[in-house]
């Protein structure tokens, strides 16, 4: 059975994407933990980083450090952070987060609901940076 974040992949759920390419997909999370709080996600179904392969590992940290680089001058933390935890999906994904301390890491903080229109902001944002960057796997408009 495919998993939550193939689902999303495949269009079957709704998200809002900033990166799209033949290897990852990156979208904002529902449950962000600060404004920004995006997900680097292989489009392979990997479950535990460890059993990622090191040229598909290498790339989702390109990516997130794109993806991470675009945050901090939209949003301008004192820190990016980057979690692998695993728990929640059986599906490898980075969490790429604006922080000004440890504490905007803790998940028991993150938000319980966010509006549609606060994460198309966020992902406007970013991706509108990552175009100023040249990045070249950045999806064009929302919904992508």
């Amino acid at each position: 059975m495919a998993t939550l974040f193939t689902r999303i992949i495949e269009g079957e759920i709704p998200a809002t994407f900033v990166w799209k390419d033949e290897l990852s997909v990156a979208f904002m999370s529902i449950n962000p933990l600060r404004p920004g709080h995006t997900l680097v996600v292989p489009r392979d179904e990997v479950d535990h980083w460890i059993d990622c392969p090191p040229v598909l590992r290498e790339h989702l940290l390109d990516v997130a450090s794109q993806i991470g680089r675009a945050q901090q001058r939209a949003f301008r933390p004192e820190r990016i952070g980057l979690v692998i935890a695993g728990l929640e999906v059986p599906h490898l994904h980075l969490h790429v987060v604006p922080i000004n301390g440890a504490a905007d890491l803790e998940f028991s903080r993150a938000a319980k609901t966010v509006s549609r229109e606060a994460l198309e902001e966020s992902a406007s944002s970013i991706r509108y940076i990552l175009r100023s960057m040249g990045s070249t796997g950045v999806v064009e408009e929302a919904g992508s």
